[in-house]
């Protein structure tokens, strides 16, 4: 049987492609399952950033080895070109921390992404544009593709842009847990106390909504 582990930081990126299947949580990680005959497709979660991504992959691996890994979920974009809740299949992932550089597996991969240990607002993600050449840029993708390449498995990444270069959002690194949680309480207080902030996030919403619907759309249609 071929395991295919699913990695992503919240459950909102994973909601469209994992409807309707069995889900649990353990030890801080959200998982959902779905087998037939031949495959299984696991999806996990465990929060922002690699460590978290590295925990959720760990506890998908303690249920037996993972044959083929993607690193799904929201991405900001480091170009204009890039709209708001369109998905996109990346060509290879750059951890800036490392300068590590990891190729997907997949063929028709359109844009780089590099993985950030924070949320970038406009002038970090033309910075990255700059340094990288990168179209994309999220929190947990190098992760995930350097536990792949240390396991010789094929690693894929798709990214679904939920903020465009432009846009004007609040600084969402300050509603993030060590853990890699969203202090959600937190944000929406900070969010009502801030009027100016309220056509921004409802247009972040639907553009996460829209791209998390993408993000599935191009999953099954390349599982198939």
């Amino acid at each position: 049987m071929t395991r295919t582990a699913i990695i992503a930081a919240f459950p909102g990126e994973l909601k469209s492609l994992v409807r309707g299947w069995p889900h649990s949580t353990r030890n801080g990680v959200d998982f959902w399952a779905q087998r037939d005959a031949e495959d299984e497709w696991i999806a996990a979660c465990a929060g922002a950033g690699q460590d978290a991504a590295t925990r959720a992959f760990a506890a998908l691996e303690d249920g037996g080895p993972i044959d083929l890994a993607f690193s799904v979920g929201w991405a900001g974009a480091l170009r204009g070109s890039l709209a708001p809740g369109t998905a996109h299949n990346v060509a290879g992932v750059i951890d800036i921390q490392t300068g590590e550089r990891f190729n997907c597996d997949a063929e028709a991969g359109e844009v780089w992404l590099v993985t950030s240990p924070r949320v970038c607002d406009e002038e970090e993600k033309r910075r990255l544009a700059s340094t990288y050449g990168a179209g994309l840029v999220d929190m947990e993708a190098a992760a995930i593709a350097r536990l792949a390449a240390m396991r010789e498995i094929p690693f894929y990444c798709i990214k679904g842009v939920s903020d465009g270069l432009n846009a004007r959002l609040p600084d969402f690194n300050r509603f993030l847990s060590p853990n890699g949680r969203m202090k959600l309480g937190r944000l929406v207080l900070f969010a009502i106390l801030r009027p100016w902030y309220w056509p921004t996030l409802l247009g972040l919403g639907e553009n996460s909504r829209k791209a998390a619907q993408r993000i599935a759309d191009t999953l099954q249609e390349f599982l198939r």
